[in-house]
C-alpha cells in the first residue's frame, strides 16, 4: 500500500469516498431487505427500495499537469465521481479536498426557464465566480459560441433541448479553471457546434492545471490523457498510465460484447490484483496552504 500525503503539487485529494443512495425496486429486487421491512412498507403503502453503492472506497491524488481519463461501463460511477469532486454531491463517507474550485463542464447545468438566454449567461457566469467585469467581458464569447441568434433574447422555456444544451455548455466554458472536469461535454449539438466546442475545450485543457475527462470512448482517453482510472460498479479497478488502462478496458469491454464472460472476468481480476492501493493521508494544513473541502462529511 502506498501512503501519499497531500503535497504542494497536488491539486485534488480523494480520500476513501463512498456514495450510496436508495432507489425504487420491484419486489424481486427488494426481497433481501427482510420480512419485517417488507410488511412495514406494505402497511404504509411505500414502494420497495434498494441501496445502490455508486462509489465504494475511492482514493487517489491528482497533481498539476495531469490529464486524467475515467473509463468504465455505464453505471460504473464515473459521473458520480466528477460530481463529488465538483462539490455537487455529498459522499456518505470520505472526503475530497481541492486547491481551487473545480469546474464541471457538462450539459446539465440548471438555468432559469423564465429568463432570456442572455440573462442566464450573466447569472451563470456570476454563479461560477466571475466578477461583474469578467462576466461582461465573457458574455460576447459565450453568446457567439452558443450560436442561438436572436433566440438568445427569448425565454429559455422556448428553447429546444438542443438549444438549451448548447447554451449550458457555452456558459460552463466561460471560466478558465485550474481544475477542469469534463463529462461527455462534446456529445451535443450539430457538427458545426461540435467543431467550435472542441476548439474551445482544447484551449481550456491547455490552460488548466489538472483535467478530468469522462468518455465512453477508450481511444479518446488513450489519445488525450496521461493517466486513467478504470471504475467498475463503483470500485476502482486500475489507476495508471492512460495507454495501459485504456487498452485493458477495451479488451474487457470487447470480451463482454462477445459474450466471453470468463475472459472478461479474468481481465478485470488481473487488473485489480496489479493495482497499487493508495492511502491518502490528509493532515491539518496551515491556513495559507489549506485545500478546499468539497462537501466533505466528517
Amino acid at each position: 500500500m502506498a501512503a501519499l500525503d497531500v503535497l504542494d503539487e497536488s491539486t485534488v485529494a480523494v480520500q476513501n469516498v463512498t456514495v450510496r443512495y436508495k432507489t425504487p425496486a420491484d419486489d424481486d429486487g427488494a426481497r433481501n431487505s427482510g420480512r419485517i421491512a417488507r410488511v412495514a412498507r406494505a402497511a404504509l403503502g411505500q414502494q420497495p427500495q434498494v441501496v445502490v453503492r455508486a462509489l465504494s472506497g475511492i482514493s487517489f491524488v491528482a497533481r498539476a499537469g495531469e490529464q486524467i481519463g475515467l473509463v468504465g461501463q455505464n453505471g460504473s460511477g464515473k459521473s458520480t465521481l466528477l460530481r463529488v469532486i465538483a462539490g455537487l454531491e455529498k459522499p456518505a463517507k470520505g472526503q475530497v479536498l481541492a486547491e481551487s474550485t473545480p469546474v464541471l463542464i457538462g450539459v446539465n447545468a440548471a438555468l432559469q426557464p423564465d429568463l432570456s438566454g442572455a440573462q442566464n449567461v450573466r447569472l451563470g457566469c456570476l454563479a461560477m465566480g466571475l466578477t461583474p467585469e469578467e462576466t461582461a467581458t465573457a458574455m460576447p464569447e459565450v453568446i457567439d459560441l452558443a450560436q442561438l441568434g436572436k433566440a438568445i433574447h427569448r425565454p429559455m422555456r422556448t428553447y429546444s433541448s438542443g438549444m438549451g444544451s448548447r447554451l449550458r455548455f457555452a456558459i460552463a466554458t466561460a471560466a478558465n479553471p485550474h481544475i477542469l472536469l469534463i463529462d461527455e461535454a462534446l456529445s451535443t449539438g450539430d457538427a458545426a457546434f461540435r467543431e467550435r466546442s472542441e476548439i474551445r475545450m482544447e484551449r481550456l485543457r491547455r490552460n488548466a492545471g489538472t483535467v478530468f475527462l469522462v468518455s465512453h470512448a477508450a481511444q479518446t482517453i488513450e489519445e488525450t490523457c496521461t493517466r486513467a482510472l478504470w471504475l467498475n460498479h463503483g470500485r476502482l479497478v486500475l489507476d495508471g498510465a492512460a495507454g495501459d488502462v485504456a487498452l485493458r478496458y477495451r479488451k474487457y469491454a470487447w470480451a463482454l460484447a462477445k459474450g466471453n464472460n470468463a475472459d472478461a472476468k479474468q481481465i478485470i481480476e488481473t487488473a485489480v490484483s496489479e493495482r497499487r492501493e493508495t492511502a491518502v493521508q490528509i493532515h491539518n494544513p496551515s491556513p495559507e496552504n489549506a485545500r478546499r473541502p468539497r462537501h466533505a462529511r466528517p
